[in-house]
C-alpha cells in the first residue's frame, strides 16, 4: 500500500481491519513414517502462528508485526499480512502426535502416519 503525499492518515486500527490474506508457499515431503509440511512464513514473530486441526483439515493462520513505533509510512512494499491455508490431512495420519517447530520464518509441521498406514515388511518362512 503506497499513500501519497498529502493524504489523510489513517488511524492504526483501520490499518489492521485492511490486512491483507496471504496463503503462504508450501512444500510437502513424504516418509514412510510421516508427511512434512514446511511454510514460508516471512516476519511472522515466534508467538504468532496457530494451527488447529478439525476433522480431516489443518488449519495454518499466522500474522506478521511490525513495531507500530516506526512512524507513519510514507511508502510501503511490504506490511502487516496475516497467512491463512488449510490442507486435508492425508489417511493415516496421527493425527494426536502431529508437531511444529518455527525456526527463522519457516513453520515445519511432522505429521506422524499411523503404524497401520507405514509400510512394513512381512516375513516369509520356509514350511
Amino acid at each position: 500500500m503506497h499513500t501519497a503525499p498529502g493524504a489523510p492518515a489513517r488511524p492504526a486500527a483501520d490499518r489492521r481491519a485492511e490486512r491483507p490474506v496471504f496463503a503462504p508457499r508450501i512444500d510437502i515431503y513424504e516418509s514412510d513414517t510421516d508427511v512434512r509440511l514446511l511454510a514460508d512464513l516471512p516476519g511472522v514473530p515466534e508467538g504468532n502462528v496457530r494451527l488447529h486441526i478439525e476433522r480431516d483439515e489443518l488449519l495454518l493462520e499466522a500474522t506478521t508485526q511490525l513495531a507500530d513505533s516506526l512512524g507513519e509510512a510514507v511508502a510501503q512494499e511490504f506490511g502487516n499480512v496475516d497467512f491463512r491455508r488449510v490442507f486435508r490431512l492425508p489417511k493415516g495420519v496421527d493425527a494426536e502426535n502431529i508437531r511444529a517447530d518455527h525456526t527463522n520464518g519457516v513453520l515445519t509441521v511432522h505429521l506422524p502416519k499411523s503404524a497401520s498406514a507405514q509400510p512394513r515388511r512381512i516375513e516369509v518362512r520356509s514350511v
